[in-house]
């Protein structure tokens, strides 16, 4: 079993994010730059389908060179081989131009049986770009995974969402991405960061993945921030003391507030 995963380098949630330039792009080179925490977890569970059945496990990202600290993490964990996507034209792709591009890596892989990924990335949470994949590569999808079995032929996931939760079966090749719940990732030991030097990393630009990529029909981006401003500040709240007409206080504020 040929298994892909696709992962992306994120800025740490837990530090401030500020946009940057004329275009308002997230500033990732002032960020502390991790593995995305649910592409992390699509990536242990292509390493747990390895135990089990003996796959062969690719990662692919696309960003700038200090992506490969991301593929190195998984590698390190226990991914296979990895392929980098590295273009300075890809500075501030879109939904669309990700996925077309992410779809052009996986099909230079042989065979692929399965395509892993997270349900959203913690940056955009556009939670559209593993759906194109899957369209654009022609492939069924199951979204929102929490549970994943692999049988000979297919796949069975348990989907949870706001409306309610489904078990569903696909055949394979298919494309499923996770979410948070479906497993805890390991942490890559010592001996599998020193092998991970030793795997191979494909590098590969536009040119290698399209050759018309210098057209102006190949656009990187349709759409741009023409503004940005700071988040407002936390204003203080109003507090209300019971003298006996505390409801009726709270009545007039919600009304005032249009919230009734």
């Amino acid at each position: 079993m040929n298994i892909v995963v696709l992962v992306k380098q994120v800025p740490d949630t837990g530090a401030e994010r500020t946009l940057t330039g004329a275009d308002h792009t997230l500033d990732r080179e002032g960020a502390d730059l991790v593995l995305d925490e649910i592409n992390e977890r699509a990536a242990e569970e292509a390493l747990t389908l390895k135990e089990a059945v003996g796959a062969e496990v690719t990662v692919v990202s696309m960003g700038p060179d200090s992506a490969l600290d991301a593929l190195r993490k998984v590698l390190a964990m226990g991914a296979d081989r990895g392929i980098h996507i590295c273009d300075d034209r890809l500075r501030g792709a879109d939904v669309v131009t990700t996925a077309r591009v992410l779809a052009a890596a996986v099909r230079t892989v042989e065979d692929v049986d399965l395509v892993l990924a997270g349900n959203a990335t913690t940056d955009g949470q556009a939670s559209a770009v593993p759906a194109i994949v899957a369209d654009l590569l022609g492939l069924p999808q199951v979204t929102q995974v929490r549970a994943l079995n692999v049988e000979p032929g297919r796949v069975r996931a348990e989907r949870e969402t706001e409306s309610g939760e489904a078990t569903l079966e696909s055949p394979l090749p298919a494309l499923v991405s996770v979410t948070e719940k479906i497993n805890e990732p390991r942490y890559p030991s010592f001996k599998g960061i020193m092998a991970a030097k030793k795997k191979p990393v494909e590098t590969v630009g536009l040119d290698d993945l399209f050759p018309d990529a210098d057209d102006p029909g190949f656009p990187v981006t349709r759409t741009r921030v023409v503004e940005a401003v700071p988040r407002p500040a936390r204003a203080a709240g109003i507090r209300i003391t019971d003298d006996g007409s505390a409801s009726r206080q709270l009545a007039d504020y919600l009304t005032a507030q249009k919230l009734v």
